[in-house]
C-alpha cells in the first residue's frame, strides 16, 4: 500500500472513507536522514471530531501499538463520522534503542511543550505537539509501566474535568488516578491546548499483552461511540474501576534484594508489610510497611535495588462523600451524534 510521507499532517486533504499510512517527518539525524514518525487516519465521510491516540511516546512501552493496530482494523471499510489518528510510535529513537529516554537520555514525557529553538529532545516534543497532537479534539495517549516495575490497568486523568472525567468511566480500567497533568506531559500539554486528554496505563514494558491490550481496545471504541464516531456499543460488563484521589511511590531507605508482597490492584491496610529487602547472604535486613491504606497501582520486579529503589506505588481511594463523586460526568457528546447505520466495529 501506498504511503504518505509528510512534514505536516494537513487532514482536509486526507481521502476519506478508507485508511491513509503516514510517515511524518518531525527532524532528521545527523546524517541528514529524517526521523519519521508512522501514523495511520481514518478519516470519515461525514464532519466529526479529530480523535487522537498515541502510543510509544516512551520507546519501551509497547502494548499501546496493538491497541492502535487492532482499532484501525476495526475501523476499515466501517462508516465513520470524524476522525481517528492513530500514532504508531512517537518516540522512534526510543523504540529502536530499546529504551524509555530519547536519543539524548531525555524523558520526552516530562519536557512538553518542548520548545521550537531548543535541543535535540526539545524540538522533537514541541514538533510532535505542534505538528501533530495540535490537530486532534481529543487525545488518549497509551503508556506502561518502564523496565522492572509493572502495572495494574489503570487511567490518569483530571477527574475535575467533566470530558476526562467521562473519558476514563469509559476506559473501564482496574483503576482510576485523579491527577491534574501539570508535569510536562504530552496529556497536560494538550490539555493546556484545550484538548481533553487521558493516559492510559496498559500493563508492562517491552510486552504485547493481548490480556490488557483488549479491554483497552474495548474502551477507546466506547469513547468512540459516545463521540458518534462509530455506532453505539453495549457497556462491558464488570466491577466499576476504583477512584484514587492521589498516589505516591514508596521507596527503599537501603539496599539489597527486594521482594514486594502484594499483588497489582490489591488493597492493602495502614501497617501491612508489603515488602522485604535481604543482604546478599539471604538475611532479612528490613520490612516495610504500607503508611497508610490504599491500592497498589503498580510496584517493582526487579529484586536487585539499590537504596531508593522503588517499592510500589500507592493509590489512596477518594471518600464516598469526595467532590470527585458527587456528580456523573455527562456524556462527552450530548445527546451523542448518530453515524451510519451500518455493521459495529468488531473488537
Amino acid at each position: 500500500m501506498s504511503v504518505l510521507v509528510t512534514e505536516s499532517l494537513d487532514l482536509e486533504t486526507i481521502e476519506p472513507g478508507r485508511t491513509t499510512r503516514v510517515l511524518l517527518s518531525l527532524t532528521s539525524d545527523a546524517l541528514g536522514q529524517a526521523i519519521q514518525i508512522p501514523v495511520l487516519v481514518a478519516r470519515g465521510k461525514r464532519p466529526g471530531p479529530v480523535v487522537g491516540i498515541t502510543a510509544a511516546v516512551h520507546g519501551n512501552e509497547l502494548n499501546g501499538i496493538p491497541v492502535i493496530h487492532h482499532l484501525f482494523a476495526a475501523l476499515e471499510g466501517k462508516p465513520l463520522r470524524g476522525t481517528v489518528v492513530g500514532v504508531v510510535v512517537a518516540n522512534v529513537p526510543g523504540l529502536h534503542a530499546h529504551q524509555r529516554e530519547f536519543v539524548d537520555g531525555t524523558d520526552l514525557n516530562h519536557i512538553f511543550p518542548g520548545s521550537q529553538h531548543g535541543n535535540v529532545s526539545q524540538v522533537y516534543a514541541h514538533r510532535l505537539l505542534h505538528q501533530l497532537v495540535a490537530r486532534f479534539d481529543f487525545l488518549l495517549d497509551l503508556h506502561t509501566a518502564s523496565f522492572g516495575r509493572i502495572n495494574s490497568l489503570y487511567v490518569r486523568a483530571d477527574m475535575s474535568h467533566p470530558k476526562t472525567a467521562r473519558m476514563a468511566i469509559l476506559q473501564k480500567p482496574q483503576i482510576i488516578l485523579h491527577n491534574r497533568a501539570s508535569d510536562g506531559t504530552l496529556r497536560g500539554a494538550a490539555m493546556e491546548q484545550g484538548i481533553p486528554a487521558i493516559t492510559i496505563e496498559i500493563a508492562d514494558p517491552h510486552r504485547f499483552q493481548p490480556k490488557y491490550v483488549r479491554p483497552t481496545l474495548v474502551g477507546v471504541l466506547s469513547v468512540l461511540a459516545e463521540l458518534g464516531l462509530v455506532r453505539r456499543r453495549p457497556p462491558r460488563p464488570g466491577p466499576p474501576p476504583l477512584l484514587c484521589e492521589r498516589s505516591y511511590w514508596m521507596y527503599t531507605d537501603r539496599g539489597g534484594l527486594l521482594e514486594v508482597l502484594p499483588q497489582l490492584a490489591d488493597r492493602v491496610e495502614a501497617g501491612e508489610v508489603v515488602a522485604r529487602v535481604r543482604d546478599a547472604f539471604g538475611d532479612l535486613r528490613t520490612e516495610y510497611r504500607a503508611p497508610e491504606s490504599g491500592v497498589v497501582i503498580g510496584k517493582s520486579t526487579n529484586p536487585v535495588g539499590q537504596t531508593g529503589a522503588r517499592i510500589l506505588h500507592l493509590g489512596l481511594e477518594s471518600e464516598p462523600n469526595s467532590e470527585l463523586r458527587r456528580s456523573e460526568p455527562p456524556p462527552l457528546a450530548n445527546p451523542p451524534p448518530e453515524p451510519e447505520p451500518e455493521t459495529e466495529p468488531s473488537e
